[in-house]
């Protein structure tokens, strides 16, 4: 959300566990890593030292805002991928499965350095999704042959290598190149503690694109690799807001998780009254600030304290729950400054929610956060949003969101229609291609033109909503959103992540 010019955003390069370096530029000082564990399984956060917390929005920007905070990028409310379904899986038990077929919590094959070499070990899978991508053929001088997406990465003498260059305008990347060796080895020849090795029959032959998009899966394990078709090939882990810093955007966006670890003593020094004039900073405009990260870092309930101690007024859009666990320091925020709270609601329908949102609190309990926030006098709005084309567009889902929320006293309620901005587009259409292909074409159609739905799409949204409105509050509508604060617009930069 800030205004920094490319040269100047944060750009760094996180090096596979073997080496464990960093390159570190501008925004941030060095990143440290620590893989979450326990409840944060399955996540990494980076830690860094922000040089800066509060961003300021480009004017030129038609954000109602004009100041941020995010001490989180990236979320894990809710991806590049790796080879096709059949490619052979290296299982606990020494047999192999097809890469289609295994599931979180299986038992696999992983390597991990101990000392100067790495050694197989065994691993549990904490995730598995897919896609539809462009498909490369990797020959192999023993005849073997793999297939993946120009994403994938594998490991060789050198180090990890992708199958392909990036593309024209991102950041270099090392890729195969003929005669590279490969680590790994055959199924049978593998063995917990045993060391990997580079066999003659891994040596790259050819590597061709093979001119058409297939449904490709990738796993996220505990050692960060994996044994596919005999060969260690690395997680493909990470959205748009997760290119500025060099990572991916499709999966790292939902795993990696960069901390601002500094942001409570950083926001300290910028609100000294002869460097900052008290405007209102909207938080929720990029990552979700109550995320499942907050519940180890606690960074949002130290900045919403600070602000509050600086009578700075703010506002904050979130899914999470976790809010209520700030009841404490929010109330007592509301009581010295102008704070303002927005749930983002989608739908109700339990197999929507579980479909697209499976990382979030389940919306009911969303709505129930709505009451008690205002029953405890902090105001607290909802957005309809996303409000996805064919998945939770149904007048009678749109209803049953509006009647709950007025019910919990809801002091605004607006939606928001699905937008599908480059990076983002790419991910839900892919998403959509596996489990609904029969919404790709209406989806397609409906966002021809950009980012941005159909005006007649998006005046049939605003119409349903406002007639339930009508039913349900007897004609008289909630309030529009404040002018400081319409989360509508922050939404629509991120409602689909």
């Amino acid at each position: 959300m800030g205004t920094e010019p490319a040269a100047s955003r944060l750009r760094w390069k996180v090096a596979n566990a073997a080496t464990a370096e960093c390159e570190q530029q501008s925004l941030f000082h060095e990143p440290e890593r620590e893989i979450g564990r326990g409840e944060f399984r399955g996540l990494e956060f980076v830690h860094v030292r922000a040089r800066r917390i509060i961003n300021r929005v480009d004017e030129r920007s038609p954000l109602p805002f004009r100041y941020t905070i995010n001490a989180y990028r990236g979320c894990s409310h809710s991806c590049t991928y790796c080879a096709v379904g059949e490619t052979p899986i290296l299982m606990a038990d020494g047999c192999t499965k097809p890469l289609a077929d295994v599931r979180a919590g299986d038992g696999i094959y992983g390597t991990e350095r101990r000392g100067a070499c790495r050694r197989y070990v065994i691993t549990e899978v904490l995730d598995q999704w897919s896609t539809t991508k462009p498909a490369y053929r990797i020959t192999l001088t023993g005849g073997a042959a793999l297939v993946t997406s120009g994403d994938h990465r594998f490991l060789t003498d050198r180090g990890w290598k992708h199958v392909t260059c990036a593309d024209a305008g991102a950041a270099p990347r090392p890729q195969l190149q003929l005669g590279d060796a490969l680590v790994g080895t055959a199924p049978d020849h593998t063995c917990v503690g045993a060391a990997t090795c580079c066999d003659p029959r891994l040596r790259v032959a050819s590597v061709e694109p093979l001119g058409t998009d297939l449904p490709m899966y990738d796993i996220t394990t505990g050692t960060g690799d994996f044994i596919a078709d005999g060969v260690v090939s690395h997680n493909c882990f990470a959205r748009p807001t997760h290119e500025y810093l060099g990572l991916d955007p499709s999966t790292d966006f939902d795993r990696v998780i960069v901390v601002k670890v500094n942001a409570i003593e950083r926001l300290q020094a910028e609100l000294v009254p002869s460097r900052w004039a008290g405007d209102s900073i909207a938080m929720g405009t990029n990552t979700d600030p109550y995320q499942r990260a907050e519940g180890k870092y606690r960074l949002t309930r130290g900045i919403v304290e600070t602000l509050a101690e600086a009578g700075n007024p703010f506002s904050i859009l979130t899914k999470g729950t976790l809010v209520l666990r700030d009841l404490d320091v929010l109330t007592e925020a509301a009581k010295r400054t102008r704070v303002e709270l927005c749930f983002s609601i989608g739908t109700l329908d339990d197999d929507v929610w579980r479909t697209t949102e499976p990382g979030t609190p389940h919306p009911r309990k969303r709505v129930d956060a709505v009451a008690r926030l205002n029953e405890a006098g902090i105001p607290c709005g909802v957005l309809v949003a996303p409000v996805l084309p064919g998945l939770s567009d149904d007048p009678s889902q749109l209803d049953e969101v509006v009647r709950a929320c007025v019910e919990a006293g809801a002091r605004s309620i607006s939606p928001v229609l699905l937008h599908l901005r480059p990076g983002v587009r790419e991910h839900y259409l892919a998403w959509l291609a596996a489990h609904r292909p029969d919404l790709v074409a209406r989806h397609r159609a409906m966002y021809a033109r950009g980012a941005y739905a159909s005006r007649e799409a998006r005046e049939r949204v605003s119409a349903l909503v406002r007639a339930a409105l009508d039913r349900h509050r007897g004609g008289r509508r909630p309030p529009l959103l404040s002018d400081r604060f319409r989360p509508a617009a922050a939404a629509e930069r991120r409602a689909t992540t």
